[in-house]
């Protein structure tokens, strides 16, 4: 092993605004670094920060956050109030089923349930 993660970063355009967006989302409290940098400590997970970058997100994200719920529909709601936008509709597989969702600036997550086993 050569470590451990510190803390997920994501570029953004604006820090403090998905710092609040993540914390209704995973809980815990904003942070404003500076007008550069912001994070939320969210229970029981990794710091997840926010940098301010000069450039807009053009593509698909190769990485995203999944959200254990547990119910995809009312989550997609309370998320979508919070400033969430859904796109497309909630999909099954056999693992189980989720909705895929964009963040204020348009990075790609989602709300999963699980199968129970």
């Amino acid at each position: 092993m050569i470590g451990q993660v510190d803390e997920v970063v994501v570029d953004c355009s604006s820090p403090i605004a998905l710092a609040k967006f993540w914390a209704g989302i995973l809980g815990g409290q904003p942070v404003e670094r500076n007008t550069a940098w912001a994070f939320v400590d969210p229970p029981g997970w990794t710091r997840l920060a926010f940098q301010r970058v000069p450039e807009s997100k053009l593509t698909k994200n190769r990485l995203h956050i999944d959200v254990s719920v547990d119910d995809v529909v009312v989550a997609t709601e309370a998320a979508e109030r919070l400033g969430a936008t859904r796109v497309g509709t909630v999909q099954e597989d056999p693992a189980g089923t989720f909705q895929v969702l964009l963040d204020p600036e348009g990075n790609e997550w989602c709300v999963v349930k699980g199968v129970e086993s």
